[in-house]
């Protein structure tokens, strides 16, 4: 699959395929302004006035005026420079969809960078060299420096680089890519390295993430409600209408479709001495939906941010003028992160719940910790304890980002987003999500066994089918370890939210598995 980038209206859709390995080309059509952009940057240098970080220093030392002999290695210097990451190495897939990023953004002709240089950037995407960008570093403004900078290195020929599956130096990867390295030229090595795309792609990989783990719960705690012989009237449309919000309406609707023609559920409708369900069970639309509603503001968010530019200072070709601002803050990419770590935190800590319900005999009327002979097993005990640890450290990454500012740069950049980081967080935490959901699909399960032979719903017998695919009901205690790891995996993978095809779950973004 190849994915063209028309700059300016990328889908969430085409950054999910290209984040997934899907190839890249940059749409002719910008062409033009390109060129006009980088031809505008002649002309302004041509005037002999002073541009900042055209022939200016950097940063604090913008009133250096640098003379016309030492511009290129002005460019040089600040990629050299600016390449101070630590840490581990950021994924290839987070590094392609931060080149993509990139290349999206330059392409709009506001950044007076030349066509050449967004064929070498375009080309690395196409022949799969990927710059070596450690993950620690940047603050969120101005932009993503030190990330961004060690991919302008790799096109410098300076760095690492991975190709054809190892680690190399950058210009012997180019060379054997069949790819030159880049001589930069006035404005280009502050253009490469302005802009918010490291903290954007490390967003939107954990906006992917978290909304398939968030789908995974909606399937999980429909199974679970059966398992709790719960009550389905807390899902009746007519309660969620009259709150009006959108995610709540729609998962409400999906998980009483989810449960309708359930034995199980039909089995207790009489009779049954309780009134109402725990939270867990009784509040999913209400959480499940409020995390959807928060998703889907920070998709809109981040949504923006990959079309926009995010450069300084900013090129108009139409009257050669180079304005300076301050678009490489990162503050919008930080609130949505924080936004979308809040989400992840609840959809984890709901399910957790659900799981403690369901081994708790006094409130799910199940066998305690899900086993037929407890005592001389512990069946589900320390599963809900793993579940439990996951979620209290996910709490902890939960405290917003965004709230937190060190001056750098000597008080010149003296408010910064720090949404890289913010956004590194969220595929983490969506993995611990993804643990934890997994925990409840085997112990819904489990639980559901127990209500033999009446079964639940097709499509949550599906469900049940597809964890049975991978792990077999627990009648002993046994090395629970594979369990874990075989349910997360269907988690993380979407196979549980492919299980209930029949039913159409609320996405947040189109094309969404």
């Amino acid at each position: 699959m190849t994915v063209t980038l028309r700059a300016g209206e990328v889908s969430l859709a085409d950054w999910r395929a290209i984040w997934r390995g899907a190839d890249v080309a940059l749409d002719p059509a910008h062409a033009p302004a390109t060129a006009a952009s980088a031809a505008a940057v002649a002309r302004i240098l041509a005037k002999g006035e002073p541009v900042y970080g055209v022939n200016t220093g950097f940063g604090k030392l913008a009133m250096v005026r640098i003379p016309d002999a030492d511009l290129p290695r002005l460019q040089r210097n600040i990629v050299l420079s600016h390449a101070a990451g630590v840490g581990e190495p950021s994924s290839v897939s987070i590094v392609r969809l931060m080149m993509a990023l990139k290349l999206a953004s330059l392409a709009q002709g506001a950044s007076g960078v030349r066509p050449q240089t967004l064929a070498l950037l375009e080309a690395m995407l196409a022949r799969r060299v990927t710059p070596v960008v450690p993950s620690q570093g940047s603050v969120g403004a101005s932009g993503d420096l030190a990330p961004l900078a060690h991919m302008a290195a790799a096109m410098i020929g300076v760095g690492e680089a991975v190709f054809e599956g190892a680690v190399m130096p950058a210009a012997a990867a180019l060379e054997r890519a069949g790819l030159a390295v880049l001589e930069l030229a006035p404005k280009e090595g502050l253009a490469l390295l302005n802009g918010t795309q490291f903290s954007t792609a490390n967003a939107l990989a954990g906006l992917f993430d978290i909304e398939v783990v968030f789908k995974s719960a909606l399937v999980s705690g429909a199974l679970s409600t059966d398992a709790a012989r719960g009550s389905d009237t807390p899902f009746d449309p007519r309660i969620h209408a009259l709150r009006r919000h959108r995610g709540q309406i729609e998962v409400a609707a999906a998980l009483k479709a989810m449960l309708a023609g359930s034995a199980i559920r039909a089995s207790h409708l009489i009779g049954d001495e309780r009134v109402q369900d725990p939270y867990c069970l009784r509040c999913q639309p209400q959480v499940m939906g409020a995390c959807l509603d928060v998703m889907r503001q920070a998709a809109a968010t981040l949504t923006d941010e990959a079309n926009g530019i995010s450069d300084n200072p900013l090129i108009f070709a139409e009257d050669d003028t180079a304005l300076s601002g301050g678009n490489f803050h990162a503050e919008p990419v930080a609130f949505a992160a924080d936004m979308l770590a809040l989400a992840i935190c609840e959809i984890g800590s709901l399910a957790e719940r659900r799981v403690a319900m369901l081994i708790d005999p006094a409130l799910s009327g199940l066998p305690a910790f899900l086993t037929p002979r407890p005592g001389l097993n512990s069946g589900f005990m320390i599963a809900q304890v793993t579940a439990a640890a996951l979620v209290s450290e996910n709490k902890q990454r939960a405290y917003p980002a965004s709230v937190d500012s060190i001056p750098t740069s000597a008080n010149q950049e003296d408010h910064v987003s720090m949404a890289a980081h913010g956004a590194r967080r969220l595929s983490p935490m969506a993995k611990n999500a993804a643990s934890v959901v997994a925990i409840e699909a085997l112990a819904a399960a489990q639980g559901c066994d127990f209500h033999a032979p009446l079964t639940s719903s097709d499509v949550l017998e599906a469900a049940r089918a597809c964890i049975r695919s991978q792990v077999v009901r627990l009648d002993e205690d046994r090395y629970f370890y594979p369990d874990l790891t075989a349910a997360e995996r269907l988690v993380s993978e979407g196979e549980l939210i492919a299980a209930v095809g029949g039913v159409a779950l609320p996405a947040v973004t189109r094309g969404a598995p």
